[in-house]
Formats: C-alpha cells, sequence, structure tokens
C-alpha cells in the first residue's frame, strides 16, 4: 500500500510526542513492505526536494514553518506522490481540508491524526472543519476522542488507536533493581514531578529508592525540590533515555506514579505497566493516564500527593512482577495492525461511492 503522512512537523524537527508517533508508525509501515511518505516542512541540508530515511521518502511541502504556505502547497505535494491513503496531522487544522481536496481529485480517502493540546488557539471553525472532513478521525485515546467528538466528528467516524510500547523486547530484557518507584516522562511544563516528589517525602520514614527518568526545562527545578524536602540522597535523576535503556529500570521497580498535567496517550506508563509495574495515576483533566488504570486490578487513580504516598505503601502488598501480559495488545506490531485495517476499511469503503 501506497500511504502519504502530511504533517508540518516531524520529529526531527522537535520532540513533539505526536510528531514522534507519526514518525514511528511510518518507520513500521516501511518496515512492512508499503511504500511511505511524509509530505512536512524541510528538515534536511540541501535543495533537493525529498529525502529518503529509515525507508520512508520525506518530500519538502515548504522550506520554512509557514502553516499558510504549507496548507496552500500541500494539495500538490500530495498529488505527485499518488498515494493509495492519505494520513494527516491536524496542526495546522486546515492542512485537513487541504488533503480531502487533493484526495477528491484522486479518489483517495483521507484519514486525520488529532493533534490536541492544552494551550490550542486555534478558532472553532477550523477545529470543526478539520473534524467533519476526513473519512476517519484517529485519536490515541478516549479524552482525546471526547474533543473530536464535541468539534463535530460523528462518533462512527472517531477511531481510537492507542500508542504502542515494544512489548516483545520487554520480555527478553534484563532487570536492573536500582529504584522501587519510578517516575518517567519529558520534563516539560506539565511533567508536574514535584506531586511525586511530595509524595514521596511522606514516606520518608519508609525503606525506598527513587528514579527520575527525563530531562528538560523543568529538571533543574524538580531537582531543587528534591533538595528543599531533603530526599535528593534517594531520588535518582537519570536524565533522558531511551525506551530500551528505561525497560530494565521499569522491571525492577515496584511502582509507577503518573502525574503530569497533560498526556493525549501516557506511553511511559503504559511501557511501565507492561514491566509490571503497579500504576498509580493522578488524575489531571488534560490527562488520558487514567484509562490505562481504570481496567487494571493492580492500578489506582488518586487526587492528591497524600493519596499518592499511601498507594504506594499500598502495593507493597502486591507481589513484584517483570512483565504484565495484560498489556500484550499495546504491543507495536498489534498496534500496527490497526492502522492498516483502518487504512483498508477506508480505501474500500471509498470504491464503493
Amino acid at each position: 500500500m501506497r500511504v502519504a503522512f502530511a504533517s508540518m512537523s516531524t520529529a526531527h524537527h522537535g520532540d513533539d510526542w505526536y510528531a514522534g508517533r507519526l514518525q514511528a508508525v511510518a518507520e513500521r509501515l516501511a518496515a512492512r513492505g508499503h511504500d511511505v511518505t511524509i509530505c512536512c516542512v524541510q528538515w534536511w541540508d540541501g535543495d533537493h526536494p525529498s529525502f529518503d530515511f529509515e525507508g520512508v521518502t520525506y518530500r519538502r511541502v515548504t522550506a520554512d514553518h509557514a502553516p499558510r504556505a504549507f496548507v496552500t502547497k500541500l494539495p500538490f505535494a500530495l498529488n505527485s506522490v499518488r498515494p493509495d491513503v492519505v494520513h494527516v496531522a491536524t496542526r495546522p487544522h486546515l492542512a485537513v481540508p487541504a488533503a480531502k481536496a487533493a484526495g477528491r481529485l484522486r479518489r483517495t480517502p483521507v484519514v486525520a491524526e488529532w493533534w490536541a493540546y492544552p494551550d490550542d488557539e486555534t478558532p472553532p471553525w477550523r477545529r470543526r472543519w478539520a473534524a467533519r472532513s476526513p473519512a476517519r478521525v484517529l485519536v490515541p485515546s478516549d479524552t482525546v476522542g471526547t474533543t473530536v467528538r464535541e468539534c463535530g466528528a460523528a462518533a462512527a467516524d472517531v477511531e481510537v488507536i492507542p500508542d504502542s510500547v515494544d512489548v516483545a523486547g520487554i520480555r527478553d530484557a534484563p532487570v536492573d533493581p536500582r529504584a522501587d518507584v519510578v517516575y518517567a516522562r519529558s520534563l516539560d511544563e506539565y511533567a508536574n514531578v514535584e506531586a511525586f516528589l511530595l509524595a514521596l517525602a511522606e514516606l520518608r520514614q519508609r525503606d525506598w529508592r527513587a528514579a527520575v527518568i527525563g530531562d528538560g526545562p523543568a529538571r533543574p527545578d524538580a531537582e531543587r525540590t528534591a533538595r528543599d524536602l531533603r530526599i535528593d540522597d534517594r531520588v535518582e535523576f537519570l536524565g533522558a533515555l531511551d525506551p530500551g535503556d528505561q525497560i530494565p529500570i521499569l522491571k525492577g521497580a515496584h511502582v509507577f506514579a503518573q502525574t503530569a498535567t497533560w498526556a493525549p496517550f501516557a506511553t511511559d506508563l503504559l511501557r511501565a505497566l507492561a514491566c509490571g509495574c503497579v500504576g498509580v495515576v493522578a488524575y489531571q483533566a488534560n490527562s488520558a493516564a487514567h484509562e490505562l488504570v481504570e481496567g487494571d486490578p493492580r492500578g489506582a487513580l488518586v487526587t492528591s500527593p497524600r493519596e499518592l504516598a499511601d498507594e504506594i505503601v499500598a502495593a507493597a502488598e502486591l507481589e513484584r512482577w517483570t512483565v504484565n501480559e495484560a498489556y500484550a495488545s499495546y504491543d507495536h506490531e498489534a498496534v500496527l495492525d490497526r492502522y492498516v485495517d483502518c487504512y483498508e476499511t477506508v480505501v474500500a469503503d471509498y470504491g464503493l461511492f
């Protein structure tokens, strides 16, 4: 199948959760033998209009981050690719109707990946147009799906496809027992790692070791908080680690705490749950993390650092696991099957009209 992704930003432009998810899907599709092109803002050197990397062809729509120019030129870029299906990101939102215009000319179905951000100031009419234009709107969680339906998308057109982790690799990975409790996430403005540290401070009289995995602008404040709470000798800040380096630490831990205030899908939490951790999630209005533990008998939802501390203590009564097969359906290959099924369905449906 020939698949064209349309996204102004890619993981090569910066550290964005959605862009990283899109690139991972594109590369896994290419590894399966599909013909994959990403139409995007140029990130490679030189004046050539396209660039091949990790089996994926990147095609220049614009040379700079200029949303209006990107939307205007996108139909021409897609027309040159001649895909069987177009998978377009909703940032900018007008890229979706632009992709649909190109798809209509070539009788090519369009699916949209909804990129939801808490600081999104897109005018409501653009959101509605983006939500109603594609054959299918793909979302990483029910939380994001609710947002899309509120924008006017028909419930039948919204499909949840979660993020994925390497469950096969988790089974074979070693165990690193350096920490009992772990927090992992990019330490940005939404990290809220202080809530995790406050919970640990409640447990000073108990025996524990903790690790914070991740880096970002909030890290200095988090380290300062640990010092102020006088728990810095028991909290190890490990910086940013690749998933493969995280997995042994997560397999050796007993509890994973999720306190971030924004998460369209809590991938780090999912990885920890698949590694056998007990997941304790602080409920947040802009986070979908709670969805992963609501049906997990080992998981818990909390609303304060005090409750988080209580659940960490309660988890001590549960058996330590290094793998949780209940999350096998989130393996990379299993989730990729859901994308392919979606593409094949919209292509088949489009041929009926």
